[in-house]
């Protein structure tokens, strides 16, 4: 679907213009959508608006890296906004000059419904411009970034605490879940900040000058979200050594455990397996009380070398 939208002279907002009306019109700008766009629609691109084929390329075969590139006449960008269900990516993709703005996505793009609809509605129309679109779609991408990545903070505390008492295989599975989350954010955030430092120290897009303040805003967003997500990353990594250094440490005291009760019982295995022999000539076979006498003298090896053991700090 493409739809249109044109700002006159006086100020007006006009809608649902014909393309080719719309180009060859008297309008101070416009703003043509491609929401969700055929193949026909597609070639609208080409045709009459005449854009780059590389520009072009780059609209059609999504997940491009977020970029900048300068064409004769307009600027060409690739954004990435956020799916903050599934925190995937979806891209969107912007044409802007002085006297118009384009936007393309193939998925529909709450970000700039929302816009669209700000602009259709608004009274005084004389601080819009086609950067001022492009700044405000940003800014609403870079807001929608902020949930999910306080989602991932609350959900770290609660593995940390462990207050439902979950067992350490679980908590760990939900561990490496969150890093790959925070792994798509820092992905989609980090190239968005260097497209915005871009615009910023841009000598080129002479028509956002006075609009730089605004994206500086969205800068400063940008870094905030990017050392969260880095503060996270670390509290995942401390609470994955911590987990496997407890669970190391158990290890250590079960094996501990078995060799303590395999050391007493070696001794008291050689007796039994010295007497177990039946040679007729044993010394100690015929004994009356020798039964009895090495059940003692195995009762107080056993519980001679438990204290010794316990002497040296093995059952704290």
């Amino acid at each position: 679907m493409i739809r249109t939208l044109a700002i006159t002279k006086n100020h007006e907002v006009i809608k649902d213009i014909d393309i080719e009306r719309l180009l060859g019109g008297d309008y101070l700008w416009y703003w043509i959508d491609f929401n969700e766009p055929s193949e026909a629609e597609i070639d609208v691109l080409r045709e009459p608006l005449n854009f780059h084929p590389l520009a072009i390329e780059d609209c059609i075969f999504t997940l491009q890296r977020p970029k900048l590139d300068y064409y004769d006449g307009y600027t060409f960008f690739v954004t990435q906004a956020l799916n903050q269900g599934e925190i995937t990516r979806e891209e969107i993709d912007f044409f802007l000059s002085e006297h118009y703005v384009v936007t393309f996505h193939h998925k529909p793009s709450k970000e700039i419904n929302e816009v669209w609809v700000r602009l259709s509605e608004a009274g005084d129309t004389k601080k819009w411009d086609p950067s001022h679109v492009l700044y405000n779609i940003i800014d609403k991408m870079v807001d929608n970034y902020f949930p999910p990545v306080y989602q991932i903070e609350d959900k770290l505390n609660e593995i940390d605490e462990n207050s439902k008492g979950r067992t350490m295989e679980v908590l760990l599975e939900d561990l490496f879940d969150t890093r790959h989350d925070l792994l798509s954010l820092r992905h989609t955030i980090t190239p968005m900040r260097d497209l915005v430092y871009r615009i910023l120290n841009s000598q080129r897009m002479t028509y956002i000058h006075g609009k730089k303040e605004y994206f500086s805003d969205i800068h400063d967003h940008l870094l905030k979200l990017t050392e969260m997500i880095e503060a996270s990353r670390e509290l995942t990594t401390d609470i994955r050594d911590s987990y496997i250094s407890i669970n190391s440490h158990q290890t250590n005291h079960v094996m501990k455990v078995l060799t303590v009760i395999t050391t007493i019982f070696m001794p008291l295995t050689f007796i039994v397996g010295l007497y177990g022999m039946n040679f007729h000539y044993m010394p100690e076979l015929s004994w009356r009380y020798g039964y009895f006498a090495t059940l003692i003298v195995m009762f107080l090896i056993a519980l001679g070398m438990s204290w010794w053991f316990y002497k040296k700090g093995w059952f704290k």
